[in-house]
Formats: structure tokens, C-alpha cells, sequence
């Protein structure tokens, strides 16, 4: 195989993993089998990112990942993948959406973890980050997806 064919070959996969991720992160009722398979493609996906991706594509990955292990209440993990995302952005100056949700992955780790004071700090980066989202829609999606980082205590 030669290198333009395995790269994009890695970009498929990359594209359908993500892709079948977060149709998963989507659905309500997932059954354990399809937690383990949420948890597989997300790592997939990122996998084969970085192997025929760009830094972006890293970052986009990292937080899905983070975000898969938030929602199966698995905290530390989701801040390892949060901080390397929110790592990338910084690293590689990515703003917009992409720097805003790294700070989202964070915050939504943090509330998962349970420390309240290291997720406010990270909301209130992630909205001040919001301020810089260049389109309308996306700004919107955001912030709802931010206003959705709550502990159970106080939700």
C-alpha cells in the first residue's frame, strides 16, 4: 500500500470511527457492550488520526475521547483527554469552537471528578473563550452544551 493510499485509508477510519462515536454518545439508552464500544472508537478514531490527521484533527479527537469518558463517569480519564486537547489548542493557537470546547472537556471532567472550584475556573474559561466563536450557530451550541456542566448537588 502506498502512502497516499494509507493515509487516506487512516482518514476513513478516522472519519467513520468518530463518526460511529458519536452516534453512540448520542443515543439514550446504550447498553454496556456499546459503553465498551464508545470507549473503542472514540480511541479508534483518534488513533488513526494520528496517523494521517493534522494537530486539529488530535485536538477534535482528544475531546471526544474525554467527552466518552465524562459521560461514563469515568473522570480521570476524561481529564487526561480534556487537558491534552486543551493542550493542542494552546500549542497550535486554535481558537474558536475548538479551544472553547477543550475548556469544556476540562470543566465537564472536573464536575465528574467532583471538584467544584476546578470547574467553575474552567467554565468561566470556556465562556470567555465563547466570546470568540466566530459563528452564531455554533456560539448557541456551545453555550448550551456548556450551560449543561452542573454538579449533582446543585442540579
Amino acid at each position: 500500500m502506498d502512502k497516499f493510499t494509507k493515509d487516506k485509508w487512516h482518514r476513513k477510519q478516522a472519519v467513520e470511527n468518530f463518526n460511529k462515536t458519536w452516534d453512540l454518545i448520542e443515543k439514550k439508552d446504550r447498553t454496556k457492550e456499546e459503553d465498551l464500544e464508545m470507549i473503542h472508537t472514540a480511541h479508534a478514531s483518534r488513533f488513526h488520526w494520528g496517523l494521517a490527521g493534522t494537530p486539529l484533527n488530535y485536538a477534535r479527537g482528544e475531546w471526544q475521547i474525554s467527552r466518552v469518558y465524562s459521560l461514563l463517569k469515568m473522570g480521570d480519564s476524561a481529564l487526561l483527554h480534556g487537558e491534552r486537547s486543551l493542550d493542542l489548542c494552546l500549542q497550535n493557537n486554535f481558537g474558536d469552537f475548538d479551544l472553547a470546547f477543550a475548556y469544556e472537556a476540562v470543566a465537564r471532567a472536573y464536575m465528574v471528578i467532583g471538584e467544584e472550584a476546578k470547574m467553575e475556573e474552567y467554565i468561566s474559561l470556556a465562556s470567555k473563550s465563547a466570546e470568540n466563536i466566530a459563528k452564531k450557530d455554533d456560539k448557541e451550541y456551545f453555550i448550551s452544551e456548556l450551560n449543561s456542566i452542573k454538579l449533582r448537588s446543585k442540579a
